[in-house]
């Protein structure tokens, strides 16, 4: 299971001159000074050296541009980062939930067992689960382990080129735990088939095994599983029904085969399952 937590990663605001902006943060830079990676709006106003206001008068500076249209940027006056997120921030709901995010999504557009802060969208496969469900799986002999991927805006990017070999998403980061990398070498060892929840934990998972063992630690991965990807981690899968024309759908018709989720989602379609964040899940295997 992943256990990263979603930030309030949305900053709203307005430029100097009035117009309104927005930041969405993504991740600390590694120069420890506080500054962080972001994606803005609008982009072709907030060049290096603009400036957002946010709130009543917390400043947040444009440092640079990436060639990606990321930018890194600064608040001024040496303000923390997370603080001001928690303060300011708004929880970055799918574009496709046509509302504002209120108090009650700072919890709901969680997992029970959410702890790392890191995300900006959920690992919403895990919102199917809780404690007495867990505490039931645990009942049957089940062990339950965790590991953490910050998800990042690529994993769920349109999918705009002809050949899916050419998509890529940026590398979001990872870690995973000595002691889940102790369970999953004595469950490869006693024959045991290893479940995901969520394609976060399958892409960690497939990132970092080698020969029946995982590379505990910190890393990052940038993977895309396409169909012909040889799993080598995972066994069985529990995830939601996905975007059209998003690189999860690449990683469940590898998974499953292209006519098998072809079929199920046709099933799903005919049967009114809800499909995306909220909505419901299935268990491939």
């Amino acid at each position: 299971m992943n256990r990263s937590r979603v930030l309030p990663a949305r900053l709203l605001g307005h430029t100097v001159g009035g117009g309104k902006a927005e930041v969405l943060y993504l991740f600390p830079e590694p120069t420890g000074d506080e500054t962080f990676r972001a994606m803005v709006r609008p982009g072709r106003k907030l060049k290096a050296g603009a400036v957002v206001i946010l709130g009543e008068h917390e400043r947040c500076r444009v440092v640079s541009v990436h060639p990606d249209g990321a930018r890194t940027m600064k608040f001024e006056g040496g303000a923390k980062v997370l603080e001001l997120l928690q303060k300011l921030g708004h929880l970055p709901l799918p574009p496709y939930i046509e509302r504002a995010d209120g108090p009650l999504d700072r919890e709901r557009y969680q997992t029970i067992y959410a702890r790392e802060p890191g995300s900006v969208a959920a690992p919403t496969a895990g919102l199917h689960f809780t404690t007495e469900v867990l505490d039931r799986i645990r009942a049957r002999g089940a062990a339950v382990q965790e590991i953490t991927l910050h998800v990042g805006p690529g994993t769920f990017a349109r999918v705009d080129v002809d050949e899916i070999a050419d998509h890529r998403v940026a590398p979001e980061k990872l870690f995973v735990p000595e002691e889940t990398a102790e369970a999953y070498a004595t469950a490869r060892a006693r024959g045991r088939r290893v479940i995901a929840v969520g394609t976060t934990s399958v892409r960690t998972l497939e990132t970092v095994a080698r020969d029946g063992r995982l590379r505990p630690g910190p890393g990052e991965t940038d993977l895309v599983i396409r169909p012909g990807h040889r799993f080598q981690a995972v066994d069985a899968l529990l995830t939601n029904f996905h975007l059209p024309k998003s690189s999860l759908l690449f990683l469940v018709a590898a998974f499953a085969g292209r006519e098998t989720i072809l079929s199920a989602y046709a099933e799903a379609i005919r049967s009114a399952y809800r499909f995306y964040s909220y909505g419901d899940a299935m268990f491939i295997h």
